[in-house]
């Protein structure tokens, strides 16, 4: 059967949108070698397998005209009335040309029409219907005129002093004064930048040649300058000075500027110097004065050439006006200009733009779209788009050949355009690399779909950046595509809506951007050699570059048969490693759509498989040889065999050697044994700070047991749960039972000095030695209020301590203090990876512990070289005036360690580590040895995983993200523990199979942490998952704010959480305390709001003697106090002070059309945007004032931009 037959066949079962475009028929289908389906090797279809729809003649008069069309542009030899305009080829810039030539005929359409149903019958039947005409007004300058009056011209209001004012601004004054009219909507943002650049010009653009002799130079520049002499756009300037908006008058004549430049070869490469000289990062051209282009030029005798920069601004071009313009240059230099078609003014396109779709028209359609998005969608935290292009490097690549086939074939099938599926293709790396499935990015329009007559060969700027929304979540492959597709073809109709306008309409409050990424997409065509084009004979093309505010931007382009693509992004985030992004992203899209309907968008990765490997393998090489199958009691015996005299545990003034402790441990492991507990069996300890703590430990391990930890100083309710739900078989107390505790049926065993047991045999209990019985069961705090037991392995213990133990090269000769509660898990490190190696454990009670004089002078007397402690530790011990011990190896862990801390501790000690590690994977996970002469880090990371341990960052899907990507933290490898006791379902969801194993029954820990990969192979840690809050639409991460404030000089420690105490009213509160006495709360607002934006500075500041902190000595954020009304700085109204304050409101409330100003407004709170910054700089240029617009962005107050402006006065 025909390929024909076969769509037939189909079409009676399956939706029209599910049918193949192409059926290849094979002998038989290629195999794998395991035998299975070889997609890869299926071939790409020709012409010949291309299933058009059932043929029918077009109908009537219009249909027929058309089809004719669209042979010519599309190529093919016949056009059914059922065929569609993408399946066949189609594309925007053939769709451009399509509807010019359907002007040319009279026969009128909509070009929604031929997105939203391109087939040639509903193109057919839109003709001359649902369209609204723009009428171009005509240009009523008349040659010679003798003033120009605002009645002349239709597309500005100006009134008569301003006319005049432009007038004498341009070169001949009115005679020379060909147009006056306004900006187009992207000629405004350009605009913006211009101004808003100090330094260069992010929109200036250049190209340098090498030409073979002077007049080939010359004949090149009068060949421009007769291009120049026939398009209005290139005899144009821009104005804006003295002017309620900035608007573009066309001078009827303007000279192009050559200048020949003297260079001697001796002091460098000629190309070069050349270029540095007229490099835009540091080079601005006049845009007040036309043309906006110029040439410079210079000769090079060493290579026996001119080279020569041409300069052009972004102003008056585009990608399709710069192939317009090399055609036409070409034509004048071969002498064939009598055939180019007559030019077409930009005012045509000016007048599309201003008197087409009204603003109320954009604003419900971009409403629509945008006004749910309240979080801007910043790739890489990227989010300075008032950049000027420096500090961009560019990568680019060609797509292969056979990936283009198939995304051309899979795009004809869905009745799509390829530009869908590249916005789509980089949609889902945007959301990869921010976490969202919903995200919005720039889209660079042709503008020229309703540019009117002619649009496709006019000059100008006529593309146009728009936001688009695309969804990746849980939805359909195919059905992302289309919607897609739908999204873009509904922008079509606003291509001149300003951007302005477009992001207002969402919910992202300025000045923060909607968003920082950009795609632009454009149609090439086949690129020609200039050598084998005869105008450009001795002439060669020797570079060029495109700049962009952006951040992040991905150019395609269309080259007909390929594809190519490039990106341009800081250095710091990589254009190479983007370009793998976008080129995985197209690969999966394109399997995803060959399987069809099962594929999902979310199953769709954009990771290369170098980065995967490196993330997963690379970053996790932790394997290393220990004693798996050894415990920790199993470990201090081997030592205790081999150095039975030293000195293994000490508190206050007794101590016991590794043969005495261990005989005591023997002493009592048999009585518990006798007692009834087996392996696994929990036994509950209870006691104070001391030796006899240490025997209980030691002995219910031996025993087999698992020691379930009770502080004495817990509150009894606690206890009494913790007893009750790990139901133990003993409890082992000191003396008396705490008041409060209740032991029910639970058999008591006293560890005091008259104990029976203290006479029984001392031989070591045999037979209870299995590394994978459970070593512990610590009650961690629970999100329900009830504390959660982890269970924890001996294995994952005994790894612990041989890591541990080799990163800080523990020695017999150490000495390490024990200083942490027993019901943290911490204390595990500190009590016996002494043991384990023949070192000392110091313990130190309850009171040295939190006694900073008292824990200071035990450092000193034990002489200690090992110490662990939380940052909150040892900032108390810092603040006591602790001079440091030079031979100390501290870790510090638990909760975040703040730098300044970090730096702190660091002088003072021989090393400092950051560990990091959940309960759940047991003690420590990761380390960090901190450099103290790091001056780049703004964060102390948690370093890299342990050895035996390993790091994934996934994604809400469970996938590896990119580096650099924040995401949650999942630890797998020998630490895991073996989940929480008797909670199966919240074990269930924390713990689950590692995927990314090899070793059999491998699981992971899903830590509910923040953090993203460094390039070295390290972890920055971001906080917790619900350290991220929401406020007024805004997601803010507090870690972020407390570091800022912990900057401030007069902060010792700081913490910032949200508060709801009011029922709806959600806000920031920080809490600090002080190095001195008292501060104004204003001054910490003020350093705040310096360094962050509006909606990240809290409303409330309280300041407190000391942080609360729980027992184990981390934070406890639930007693932080409600704010008093003494906490809140309120922002009332307070008139401006002094004559620059009176002077800006003034001019801040005529444009921003309010009716009073504060010095403490913000400007872009009162509704400011980047256009109305253009007007408000101008009027305070024409106030006498200097007026900067990064000063704006960097101190929006009006106070703070008046101290800003008096101060840059001052300096002038």
């Amino acid at each position: 059967p025909s390929a024909a037959d076969l769509r037939d066949q189909l079409l009676q079962a399956l939706a029209e949108h599910m049918l193949p475009s192409a059926f290849v028929m094979l002998e038989s289908l290629p195999l794998t070698t395991n035998g299975k389906l070889d997609r890869k090797a299926l071939p790409v279809p020709d012409q010949s397998a291309l299933a058009s729809r059932a043929y029918e003649a077009p109908q009537g008069k219009v249909e027929t005209a058309i089809a004719e069309l669209w042979q010519e542009l599309l190529g093919v030899e016949q056009v059914g009335r059922h065929d569609h305009f993408f399946e066949l080829g189609g594309h925007s810039l053939l769709a451009v040309k399509l509807i010019e030539r359907m002007r040319q005929q009279n026969l009128s359409a909509d070009v929604r029409v031929l997105f939203g149903q391109p087939t040639l019958e509903a193109l057919a039947a839109a003709v001359g219907g649902g369209t609204r005409g723009v009428i171009v007004p005509d240009n009523l300058i008349p040659a010679g005129c003798e003033r120009i009056t605002p009645q002349m011209l239709p597309l500005v209001r100006l009134s008569q002093e301003q006319i005049d004012t432009v007038v004498a601004s341009v070169p001949g004054g009115v005679a020379n004064v060909q147009d006056i009219y306004a900006l187009a909507p992207l000629q405004e943002g350009i605009m913006y930048h211009h101004l808003a650049a100090s330094v260069g010009d992010p929109y200036l653009q250049y190209v340098m040649f090498g030409f073979d002799s002077e007049s080939r130079i010359e004949a090149f520049a009068q060949a421009l300058q007769a291009v120049i002499a026939r398009h209005d756009i290139l005899r144009t300037a821009v104005l804006w000075e003295g002017l309620d908006e900035p608007l573009q008058v066309v001078w009827r004549e303007a000279e192009l500027g050559v200048e020949v430049v003297s260079l001697d070869p001796a002091d460098g490469d000629i190309e070069t110097r050349l270029h540095e000289r007229f490099d835009p990062r540091h080079y601005r051209l006049d845009i007040r004065q036309a043309p906006l282009m110029r040439i410079a030029c210079a000769r090079d005798p060493l290579n026996d050439r001119w080279v020569a920069i041409l300069l052009f601004h972004h102003l008056i071009d585009d990608a399709t006006s710069l192939a317009v313009l090399s055609h036409e240059i070409e034509a004048f230099m071969q002498g064939s200009e009598h055939t180019l078609a007559a030019s077409v003014p930009y005012r045509n396109y000016v007048a599309q733009a201003r008197l087409g779709a009204s603003r109320e028209e954009h604003e419900v359609f971009f409403q629509n779209m945008l006004g749910d998005i309240d979080e801007p969608t910043l790739p890489f935290d990227l989010q300075d788009v008032q950049g000027d292009g420096s500090g961009i490097e560019e990568v680019r690549q060609a797509v292969d050949a056979d990936l283009t086939q198939r995304l051309r074939h899979q795009a004809r099938g869905l009745g799509v355009s390829m530009a869908s599926l590249y916005h789509l293709a980089w949609a889902q790396v945007l959301a990869r690399v921010t976490g969202k499935e919903e995200v919005v990015f720039g889209t660079v329009l042709m503008g020229r779909m309703q540019g009117g007559e002619g649009a496709d060969r006019a000059l100008g700027m006529f593309i146009n950046t728009l936001p688009l929304r695309v969804s990746v979540g849980d939805i359909n492959v195919q059905d992302a595509v289309r919607n897609t597709h739908r999204r873009l073809s509904g922008l079509l109709v606003h291509e001149y809506a300003s951007l302005t306008l477009a992001q207002r309409c969402s919910a992202v409050k300025a000045p923060l951007p909607l968003f920082s990424a950009l795609l632009n997409y454009r149609h090439t065509g086949a690129s020609r050699s200039r050598e084998g084009m005869d105008g450009w004979a001795g002439i060669e093309l020797l570079k060029g570059e495109e700049r962009t505010n952006y951040p992040l931007t991905l150019s395609v382009d269309d080259e007909g048969q390929g594809f190519a693509f490039s990106i341009m992004t800081s250095a710091d985030v990589g254009a190479r490693r983007v370009c793998d992004y976008v080129q995985q992203a197209l690969a999966g899209l394109a399997d995803a759509m060959e399987r069809a309907t099962v594929s999902r968008m979310r199953d769709v990765s954009i990771l290369p498989v170098q980065e995967r490997e490196r993330v997963i393998t690379e970053f996790n090489a932790t394997r290393v040889a220990y004693p798996l199958d050894k415990t920790v009691h199993g470990l201090f015996e081997a030592q205790a065999v081999r150095t039975p005299e030293a000195i293994a545990l000490v508190h206050e003034d007794r101590q016991l050697s590794y043969a005495e402790l261990n005989e005591c441990t023997n002493r009592l492991a048999r009585h518990l044994r006798d007692q009834g507990v087996v392996a696994n069996a929990r036994v509950a300890i209870c006691v104070e700070r001391g030796i006899e703590m240490v025997v209980g430990l030691l002995a219910i391990m031996k025993a087999g047991g698992a020691y379930v930890p009770l502080d004495p100083d817990y509150p009894a309710d606690r206890l009494n749960y913790m007893l009750d739900s790990s139901a133990p078989v003993a409890l082992l107390t000191l003396g008396q039972i705490p008041e409060g505790l209740s032991c029910g049926r639970v058999a008591t065993i006293d560890l005091g000095p008259e104990a029976s047991w203290r006479s029984g045999p001392a031989d070591p209990v045999t037979g209870q030695a299995d590394s994978r019985q459970l070593a512990y069961v610590i009650y961690t705090s629970g999100s329900t209020g009830k504390p959660k037991g982890v269970m924890v392995e001996q294995r994952g213990v005994v790894n612990l301590l041989c890591a541990m133990r080799d990163m800080v090269q523990a020695t017999p000769q150490d000495r390490m203090l024990a200083l942490t509660t027993i019901s943290f898990d911490i204390a595990g490190l500190e009590l016996y990876m002494p043991l384990i190696c023949g070192a000392r454990t110091v313990l130190l009670d309850r009171r040295q512990s939190h006694d900073p004089q008292l824990l200071a002078e035990a450092i000193s007397h034990s002489g200690a070289t090992l110490m662990q402690a939380t940052p909150a530790t040892w900032r108390l011990l810092l603040d006591s005036g602790w001079s440091g011990a030079s031979g100390l190896r501290a870790l510090c862990g638990g909760e975040a360690l703040p730098l300044e801390l970090a730096q702190r501790v660091a002088a003072r000690v021989e090393t400092l580590w950051n560990v990091y590690g959940p309960t759940e994977t047991t003690i420590w996970s990761s380390s960090l040895q901190f450099d103290v002469n790091d001056k780049v880090s703004t964060r102390v990371g948690i370093g890299r995983p342990i050895a035996n341990n390993r790091f994934y960052l996934l994604d809400e899907q469970g996938e590896p993200v990119p580096m650099g990507v924040a995401a949650e933290l999942y630890i797998g490898g020998d630490g895991v523990a073996r989940g929480y006791l008797n909670r199966d379902d919240l074990t269930a969801e924390r713990f689950m199979d590692d995927p990314f194993s090899t070793d059999t029954g491998a699981r992971m820990y899903r830590t509910g942490d923040l953090g993203r990969w460094l390039a070295d192979g390290s972890i920055e840690y971001l906080g917790r998952n619900d350290d991220q809050v929401k406020i007024r639409g805004f997601r803010i991460e507090l870690g972020e704010i407390e570091a800022r404030l912990a900057r401030h000089e007069t902060v010792k420690e700081a913490v910032v959480i949200a508060r709801e105490d009011v029922p709806g009213d959600k806000r920031l509160v920080a809490y600090f305390t002080l190095t001195v006495a008292q501060v104004d709360l204003e001054v910490l607002r003020t350093h705040l709001q310096d360094q962050l934006p509006g909606y990240m500075v809290p409303a409330a500041y309280v300041h407190l003697e000391h942080l609360p902190l729980t027992p184990n000595g981390k934070l406890n954020r639930k007693a932080l106090p409600a704010p008093d009304q003494q906490a809140v700085i309120s922002r009332g109204y307070e008139a401006p002070q002094g004559e620059t304050e009176i002077l800006l409101a003034q001019i801040w409330a005529e444009v921003l059309k309010v009716e009073r100003v504060g010095r403490h407004d913000h400007f872009f709170e009162l509704g400011g945007h980047s256009l109305l910054v253009v007007s408000l700089m101008e009027k305070v240029r024409q106030a006498g004032m200097e007026a900067d617009v990064k000063t704006l962005f960097e101190q929006p107050t009006l106070a703070k931009y008046a101290a800003a402006t008096e101060k840059t006065e001052i300096f002038l």
